[in-house]
């Protein structure tokens, strides 16, 4: 028996000796010092004995107050340059030692174990290091492997142990030890669910960045088994409807994050949002709100041109690209003054008052832009329920940030996310027609299928250039359980500004029924994946009618 064990069991024994009651022991060791010398306090005035690592203890020390370090527990020093310090018996049999086991207790007290009552560790800041650019060995090093295997523990044996890794925690259970002299066992349960949920994200951090730094040997992008760390950034108002309760997590995978935008000096809360919003003004968003606001900032992103979308109900109503956020918009608004109403608009450029004087003209749920002007902020203010969202433009991350994730019935699928086309993605379109698309054709059916990406299949739009400058949707058919209908939807929408726009499909046409409705409301050119059993059909339905057609060989389905 090593002389600190040794020292142990004669403390233990000359306790049991006097028939007195066992002092309480607990381990606290943690990264985050947050409350850490508050509850260690709380606890030494209840009588408990401290132990300690490291900076803990130092910490500990320095407010003076009693701890035995971790080293006169285990008797053996911190080994491997601190790597190996709790990973010892001394230390976790009095962890794990069920209370109401006499075989336990008896061999805890055979081999001079103190059995330890709680346990407050959180972990070495991985997560952190990494947002920071640490990689290498310098990144492994913030890889903790004790703490995880003592939460592990304490949380395991929750009926006898109390077990805590968040400081918000720390008042409630020394109120309860204070108030009652120990903490029920409900609370004990859910903090070991939340130590359990702790070092499960913390692991899936880990191996999402490391999986994003070196892919596995062998090219397999899909592992048998994934862990997705899941953050929690809100509790919604309510979800799809208001029965429902809802909240937002994020994919939380550490990236650099972007410069902060400047303070905007305009009324606002700046409110958090997920990584990447903030926001600068209105009330709480909803479930259905983040889904729109979501959806515009996607579809916002296709376009190189400074853009406007306006969304409704997950899909869009109306797109423009102009010379300025402001043109940009009132093409959109345009596109379909009816369905913006309420609707949620989303700007691939920084917000100025101009676009926003717009803006305040009608009613609107959300507005997502980069940056929001200071003059800007200050005119959207004026409607109090507006929503206005700041969101960063940059990358999402790596490795699982590009994925899409989306639950329903106890089952999540998740894809990777449908990236924009790059800004040379047409050179590999092939027209199939003997009319081929004009110059400025080319450049609006660019924007068509752009747009189309957007929207719900079945979907069609029907765009043009405008006259002033930039380019529009004039009718959008989107959600429909047939192709042909979402063709006279869209086409319904445009009316006779029809005559002599593109169409886009983000799926082939399977009959040619589809580009005869197109022919007949004078569409002059259309752009879609190709891939039919019937393409020659389509084709030739096509040049019957005189209109241009070309095949991306990609689709772009949303459902």
């Amino acid at each position: 028996m090593t002389e600190g064990v040794g020292r142990e069991a004669g403390r233990w024994e000359q306790q049991a000796a006097a028939g007195g009651a066992r002092r309480r022991r607990a381990l606290l060791s943690v990264a985050d010092k947050t409350g850490i010398v508050d509850l260690a306090r709380a606890l030494h005035e209840r009588g408990w004995e401290l132990v300690s690592t490291g900076g803990t203890a130092q910490a500990l020390a320095a407010a003076g107050l009693p701890v035995t370090p971790v080293a006169q527990v285990t008797g053996f020093p911190e080994l491997l340059g601190g790597r190996v310090k709790t990973l010892h018996p001394a230390i976790h049999a009095g962890i794990l030692a069920r209370r109401h086991r006499p075989d336990d207790m008896a061999a805890l007290q055979d081999h001079g174990v103190v059995p330890v009552d709680l346990v407050a560790v959180n972990l070495y800041p991985f997560a952190e290091a990494a947002a920071a650019g640490a990689t290498g060995e310098a990144l492994r090093e913030e890889i903790d492997i004790g703490g995880p295997a003592l939460i592990r523990a304490a949380a395991k044996n929750w009926p006898d142990v109390i077990v805590l890794v968040d400081p918000a925690d720390y008042p409630r259970v020394a109120e309860a030890l204070a108030r009652e002299g120990g903490v029920p066992p409900a609370v004990r349960r859910e903090l070991a669910v939340k130590a359990f949920r702790h070092t499960a994200f913390y692991d899936a951090v880990i191996a999402a960045v490391l999986a994003g730094e070196a892919p596995l040997a062998g090219g397999e992008p899909w592992p048998e088994h994934l862990a997705l760390p899941l953050s929690r950034e809100a509790v919604l108002r309510y979800g799809e409807n208001p029965h429902q309760a809802a909240a937002l997590y994020r994919l939380a995978i550490p990236h650099r994050p972007a410069p902060a935008a400047p303070a905007s000096g305009a009324p606002g809360s700046d409110r958090p949002g997920p990584a990447g919003f903030v926001q600068r003004w209105g009330k709480p968003m909803s479930y259905n709100n983040w889904l729109d606001a979501l959806a515009a900032w996607r579809a916002v992103q296709d376009f190189a041109l400074p853009a406007a979308v306006a969304i409704k109900h997950a899909t869009p109503c109306g797109i423009g690209v102009a010379a300025t956020p402001a043109a940009a918009f009132r093409l959109a608004r345009d596109a379909d003054p009816e369905s913006i109403f309420g609707g949620i608009v989303a700007f691939n450029r920084p917000l100025d008052a101009a676009a926003a004087e717009m803006l305040a003209e009608i009613f609107l749920e959300v507005v997502v832009a980069p940056a929001v002007a200071p003059e800007a902020l200050e005119i959207l203010a004026r409607r109090k329920n507006l929503r206005v969202l700041e969101a960063d433009p940059g990358p999402a991350g790596h490795g699982a940030g590009r994925w899409e994730v989306r639950g329903a019935g106890g089952l999540w699928l998740i894809q990777e996310a449908d990236a924009p086309d790059p800004a040379g993605a047409r050179a590999g379109w092939r027209p199939v027609t003997r009319v081929v698309p004009t110059p400025e054709q080319w450049d609006a059916l660019d924007f068509a299928w752009r747009a189309v990406k957007a929207c719900r299949s079945n979907a069609i739009v029907v765009a043009a250039a405008h006259p002033a400058g930039g380019y529009r949707t004039l009718g959008i058919g989107a959600g429909q359980t047939s192709r042909v209908r979402a063709v006279e939807q869209a086409l319904a929408l445009a009316g006779p500004a029809a005559r002599g726009a593109v169409l886009a499909s983000d799926g082939f046409f399977p009959f040619p029924d589809s580009v005869e409705r197109a022919a007949a409301g004078g569409i002059a050119a259309i752009v879609q994946p190709g891939g039919s059993v019937r393409d020659a059909e389509v084709i030739a339905a096509a040049d019957a009618a005189g209109i241009a057609m070309v095949f991306t060989g990609r689709r772009h389905f949303r459902h």
